[in-house]
């Protein structure tokens, strides 16, 4: 795994009752983050301390994009993970964002539209409007808990890339042992809609502790990501177990 020191290769399944997908109707999902748009990074800057771009850098090296490359970063919200990747590749590169909210879009496309070889496209992480192998790397970024099945998902993004290239998931996770793991969703579950009230947004905000519920384990989505049909699939914990980095390459 390129990027990274000691990755933890993946084990026997958790005996935890994980959900398939998110259960909340796409349409509700994508007018939620329509609704969160301008507020978006500066919510993220604050409920992260700042780490989200070291977490963003992570992820970029755990791609193995190089100058001239092709990547794609699905769910890609305002844009700052596919602006990171484009970073990779240089000019001589290309990078497509992918999202299902336009808001969203038109937020990432105001802020890194006019950067080379970049473009934001409106769609959907479960039938990607890209052609089959025309990626060397695939990312999704903190997007995984929002579609409806998360093998679908790590499938669609296989589908994008060439064979021998990578998918990169960055997610939040329950944290280990597990008296840590409830107490951090415990306090997330509190703090998530009281910051977001600071921006008119404690409704919306009141969603995102909630998609973990249920949502699988690090372990188990490595799982995932096997049945998927990637392989080399490993992870590593970030930020006391809060984030999960996951890398898979494609058959």
């Amino acid at each position: 795994m390129t990027g990274s020191a000691n990755p933890e290769v993946t084990g026997g399944r958790s005996k935890r009752a994980s959900r398939v997908g998110n259960d909340v109707p796409e349409p509700r999902v994508t007018s939620m983050f329509d609704s969160i748009a301008p507020v978006y990074d500066r919510m993220n800057t604050l409920m992260t301390a700042g780490l989200d771009g070291r977490w963003r850098r992570a992820a970029v090296r755990a791609t193995g994009l190089g100058r001239g490359g092709r990547g794609l970063d699905v769910a890609c919200g305002t844009g700052k993970l596919t602006a990171a990747l484009a970073g990779a590749v240089g000019p001589e590169g290309k990078v497509t964002g992918v999202d299902l909210s336009p808001a969203m879009i038109e937020h990432a496309k105001r802020a890194f539209g006019e950067l080379n070889g970049v473009e934001f496209v409106l769609g959907n992480a479960l039938a990607l409007p890209v052609a089959d192998g025309s990626f060397d790397a695939a990312t999704i970024g903190f997007g995984l808990r929002n579609l409806a099945s998360y093998e679908d998902g790590f499938r669609e993004l296989s589908r994008a890339v060439r064979s021998g290239g990578r998918v990169v998931c960055l997610e939040l996770s329950q944290p280990r042992p597990r008296w840590w793991g409830h107490l951090y969703t415990g306090a997330f579950r509190i703090a998530a809609p009281v910051m977001g009230a600071l921006f008119r947004r404690r409704a919306a905000y009141s969603y995102l502790p909630n998609s973990l519920k249920g949502f699988p384990d690090a372990q188990e989505i490595a799982e995932v990501m096997r049945r998927a049909g990637l392989r080399d699939v490993t992870f590593k914990r970030l930020a006391l177990g809060g984030v999960a980095l996951h890398v898979g390459t494609v058959a």
